[in-house]
C-alpha cells in the first residue's frame, strides 16, 4: 500500500482505494496500523464512496465509528463546497470542532489539524 508518513500521520496515497463499507475501512485501519504504527491518517475525498457524503445511507456513521473504536484520528481532504445538504454541512462543521475527524480543503491543513493533538 502506498502510504506516506509525516509527523506520525499516515497519508494514504494508494491509487484506486475506495472505502465503500465498514469492512474496507477495517482493512485500511489494520494495514495502516501494521505498516506504520500511526494513530492518525489522511484520506482524500475520492477515496470515499459518494454514499459516504449522503448521510441518509449510514455509510459515514459506519466508517467513522470504526475509526473511533480503533482510536485512529482522521483527516479527510477535499472540496466539500459542492455538497449542498444542510445536514452534511452541519456534520462537517461539527466534526471540525471536535478532535476525532476533520474535513479540510488541503493536505497541509489536515496535517496541521491532526498535529494539534
Amino acid at each position: 500500500m502506498n502510504i506516506e508518513v509525516k509527523n506520525q500521520i499516515a497519508i494514504i496515497k494508494e491509487p484506486g482505494l475506495l472505502i465503500a463499507d465498514g469492512g474496507s475501512a477495517m482493512d485500511l485501519l489494520a494495514a495502516v496500523r501494521y505498516e506504520t504504527g500511526c494513530s492518525a491518517m489522511i484520506l482524500f475525498q475520492e477515496q470515499l464512496d459518494e454514499a459516504f457524503f449522503r448521510l441518509s445511507t449510514g455509510l459515514a456513521g459506519e466508517v467513522l465509528q470504526k475509526f473511533v473504536n480503533y482510536h485512529m484520528r482522521l483527516g479527510i481532504v477535499g472540496d466539500f463546497t459542492g455538497y449542498t445538504s444542510k445536514p452534511l454541512q452541519d456534520f462537517i462543521w461539527e466534526s471540525n470542532k471536535g478532535r476525532q475527524v476533520c474535513f479540510q480543503p488541503t493536505e497541509a491543513q489536515a496535517l496541521a489539524w491532526l498535529e494539534k493533538e
